[in-house]
């Protein structure tokens, strides 16, 4: 491998920053499982009052707060709407079936939210006859197969409008909500205003090493904190991890615009290259696809050939290379990935 690297594989890659670490070493921690955790609870204080809502709970990641949500609005045999695309449907290892006991019912979501009108078609009501019912609705905002899409309030709003029709709670997997807000220029709290549950990763865009938040209603976060417990996820001394998440929302969230404007630029200079598509205009955040002619190369060969010129990138679906933007990944790092996909591919 090339001895310079470039890693767009994921945000996940991110390493804490010097600030983050001197508040890991410096944090003041107890029993967070006990919430005896004076650094826990304030990373849940803030992340409730930054999103508008009652109460939080700190978890070990997004997989287990999507989970946790799942298990806390749906009872096992309850059926859930969920993007055919979803992260909760493609890279959690099928929990929301497995551990959970929920049926997910697919719909449409090729432009990162699906149509209300294909979420009411899915949701199937509470009544007498003994046929499940749908309990949950479950969003993704950014969406991470479709490129980094992002959803508008105005788009979340109808389809929670259609949801609650149906006295049908909505979850928001917002792995990569701060991204849709520096995106679209409105507060968090906008874009999560109409659903019930939301989660964010600390651990991708915002940098810290550890952690997700899940946030809802006191009630809510009251059973979802049982839980959690129930799946392991219950940590003791976490304010050590939980100080570098207070950090990243103290500190991470407007530098997002540097990916976003990374990515673009991305995928703005790859544009009519042979053998690979991209299209800018899909790029609303900090993820660029690309679309690889598997006649002429195949992708396994191209990502190989990135490699050992020391640009590392990742797979989404059957065909697509996903290149990620993220802390650590500066202007002259994407302009080296371009000059080295421009070579593999003989531009």
């Amino acid at each position: 491998m090339s001895a310079r690297v470039v890693d767009l594989r994921s945000d996940t890659v991110t390493l804490p920053t010097e600030r983050m670490r001197l508040a890991m070493q410096r944090a003041v921690v107890g029993d967070s499982l006990k919430q005896e955790d004076p650094s826990v609870n304030r990373l849940q204080e803030m992340a409730a009052s930054m999103l508008g809502k009652e109460a939080a709970v700190y978890l070990p990641s997004g997989t287990m707060s999507n989970l946790t949500a799942i298990m806390t609005h749906c009872r096992r045999g309850n059926r859930a709407v969920v993007g055919r695309e979803a992260h909760i449907m493609h890279s959690e290892m099928d929990g929301i079936t497995a551990l959970a006991g929920v049926m997910p019912t697919a719909v449409p979501d090729p432009e990162g939210i699906p149509d209300p009108r294909d979420v009411e078609a899915a949701i199937t009501p509470r009544n007498s006859s003994g046929e499940p019912y749908t309990a949950l609705v479950c969003i993704e905002n950014t969406h991470n197969r479709m490129g980094g899409a992002v959803a508008t309030p105005q788009e979340i709003a109808a389809v929670a409008e259609v949801a609650h029709k149906y006295d049908v709670p909505v979850h928001m997997d917002g792995a990569r909500l701060f991204n849709a807000a520096v995106a679209l220029k409105v507060p968090a709290r906008e874009l999560v205003k109409n659903v019930e549950s939301v989660c964010f990763c600390l651990s991708k865009g915002l940098s810290a090493p550890i952690g997700s938040v899940l946030v809802g209603s006191r009630a809510f976060i009251e059973k979802a904190l049982e839980v959690r417990k129930m799946l392991g996820g219950g940590m003791r001394q976490a304010g050590h991890m939980a100080a570098a998440g207070i950090v990243a929302l103290e500190e991470m969230i407007d530098r997002l615009e540097e990916d976003h404007q990374n990515a673009r630029h991305l995928a703005e200079m790859l544009v009519d290259l042979p053998i690979v598509q991209v299209n800018p205009a899909r790029v609303e955040s900090n993820i660029v696809m690309l679309e690889l002619d598997q006649e002429k190369m195949a992708r396994s060969h191209f990502m190989k050939a990135l490699e050992a010129r020391g640009v590392l990138t990742s797979t989404s679906g059957k065909f697509r290379v996903r290149l990620v933007t993220h802390y650590g990944i500066s202007r002259e790092d994407v302009e080296y990935a371009t000059e080295v996909i421009k070579e593999v591919v003989g531009a």
